[in-house]
């Protein structure tokens, strides 16, 4: 279940990114930035935290029906 959800998550993440440096007004270079900011979170001592709270989001967006 982590791996459908943390693909899924970097699939719209992703998505994300291209539709902003295509259709706004975010440059390459900041994707880029961004991308760098997340690789180096994820090394500190934040990063359970984070995956947590990312967890959590999901989870709660799992559960909402239409």
């Amino acid at each position: 279940m982590t791996v459908v959800v943390s693909v899924s998550a970097v699939l719209l993440l992703g998505v994300t990114v291209v539709f902003l440096v295509r259709k706004s007004s975010l440059r390459p270079v900041h994707a880029i930035v961004c991308a760098l900011l997340g690789f180096y979170l994820s090394t500190t001592s934040m990063a359970p935290s984070i995956s947590d709270a990312c967890m959590s989001f999901a989870g709660v967006v799992n559960g909402i029906h239409f």
